[in-house]
């Protein structure tokens, strides 16, 4: 399931291809390094901005208590050691007992009193540490509480920008922010973001009226074309040679309107749908699989299906437009006594698949980055036949499925040919 190669001449005669050296294969996707000295890549889950304000409004707080409790603490301890006991002189044979039953005389008490303050200061400061340190530990737990509440309403705005951007991907360019509140930071990135929209509002109209408009430039002079070289192969008295080129030019105005048609079925799918409904995709699968069959025994090649009833949201025009595209691409780069198998399934997460695998010449698997580009076509494929399209078969099944919010996915198979499989989100 290919499309012919883009090598080829002004004429549209293949060239051959210098070979070039091998390079080693690019990687799948842009590697993007984590930024440098992020420090939350230990958290088990994602270190949103919420979170990383939360952290620091919390860390901030838990560091400054510990630095007064370290103060207080340390104040304190100085204030008990300037604490000083008058000398207590006695006389005489006079003996003090002490609560544990000994008996003091002379300087034995005054270093007896002293011990006993140490003791007991030692003690005070202890409670006064543990009990600074629950309530410091409190107080950090509804700090952090604190911190991710405010964190949230500061970050409300931004997050509301955030739906904006995302309801637009997913609908149309109508909608706005229009935030209100202080003229701040906030509300500055909000009005430059509907400036930015306006923008491409009045960019996407002026692109949808130049398709219009090229929809009649174009395809009027080529409908002219075709019917006057109808009228002149309708004629019996023309000669065989301008019959022949007559037919020829045919051929070339039909290709041109196939190109016009593709070329601007591309640039109208690639705009998110407004307008969804339910589609039966077995039934949409069924009606391409009838289309396609004649030419298909034609071409001797066996079609297959698995059609299971899934309801996806589209629009049923393009959705069989995607099945009818990728069976005759299937059909027309095959093989004589190939086959075509075309399955309708419910996917995971309540998707809709249709998987279309053919038999055929064998892909490279790093071609397959190319064949969903326009007028992008393997090597080794005939790009001069023209009853094989125009090479944009692929491009508008991809237009068509990302307009749909869904999913396009080609592999190789092992004998040749390709395994393509679509995914379009369910009703």
């Amino acid at each position: 399931m290919t499309t012919p190669p883009t090598t080829g001449g002004p004429s549209g005669s293949p060239q051959p291809t210098p070979a070039r050296p091998a390079q080693p294969p690019r990687p799948a996707g842009p590697h993007h390094p984590p930024p440098p000295g992020d420090g939350l890549g230990w958290l088990p889950f994602r270190p949103t901005i919420r979170i990383r304000l939360t952290l620091l409004y919390g860390g901030m707080f838990l560091m400054a208590g510990v630095l007064l409790l370290l103060i207080t603490y340390f104040f304190v301890e100085q204030a008990f050691r300037d604490i000083t006991l008058p000398q207590i002189v006695t006389g005489p044979g006079v003996q003090i007992r002490t609560p544990d039953g000994r008996f003091l005389t002379g300087n034995d008490v005054n270093v007896w009193l002293s011990d006993s303050l140490s003791s007991q200061l030692h003690a005070e400061l202890d409670v006064l540490l543990r009990k600074s340190l629950m309530v410091l530990i409190s107080l950090a737990v509804i700090a952090f509480v604190a911190g991710y509440t405010m964190a949230g309403r500061v970050l409300r705005p931004l997050g509301r920008i955030t739906r904006t951007a995302r309801e637009v991907a997913s609908s149309d360019l109508h909608r706005r922010i229009e935030l209100e509140g202080p003229d701040d930071e906030l509300k500055e990135l909000a009005d430059t973001f509907d400036d930015m929209l306006d923008r491409l509002h009045r960019s996407f109209d002026s692109q949808r009226r130049f398709v219009s408009n090229a929809s009649h430039e174009l395809r009027t002079p080529l409908a002219i074309n075709r019917t006057l070289l109808e009228v002149q192969l309708a004629d019996p008295s023309t000669s065989p040679d301008l019959q022949q080129l007559g037919r020829t030019l045919l051929a070339t105005n039909e290709r041109s309107e196939q190109m016009v048609e593709g070329l601007l079925l591309l640039a109208r799918s690639d705009n998110e749908l407004l307008d969804r409904r339910s589609v039966e995709l077995s039934e949409v699968a069924q009606r391409t699989v009838d289309q396609v069959r004649p030419e298909a025994t034609t071409r001797e090649v066996e079609i297959r299906s698995e059609l299971n009833p899934v309801a996806v949201s589209g629009n049923g025009v393009l959705l069989e437009r995607i099945a009818l595209n990728l069976l005759q691409n299937a059909v027309r780069y095959n093989l004589p006594d190939g086959w075509v198998e075309i399955t309708t399934a419910p996917g995971p997460g309540g998707v809709g698949e249709l998987v279309v695998s053919n038999t055929g010449p064998v892909v490279p698997a790093y071609e397959l980055e190319t064949i969903f580009e326009p007028f992008r076509r393997l090597k080794g494929a005939d790009r001069t036949r023209s009853d094989k399209g125009v090479g944009l078969g692929l491009s508008i099944v991809r237009s068509v499925v990302r307009a749909h919010g869904g999913s396009i996915e080609a592999t190789p198979r092992p004998g040749g040919g390709l395994t393509i499989k679509v995914r379009i989100p369910g009703a």
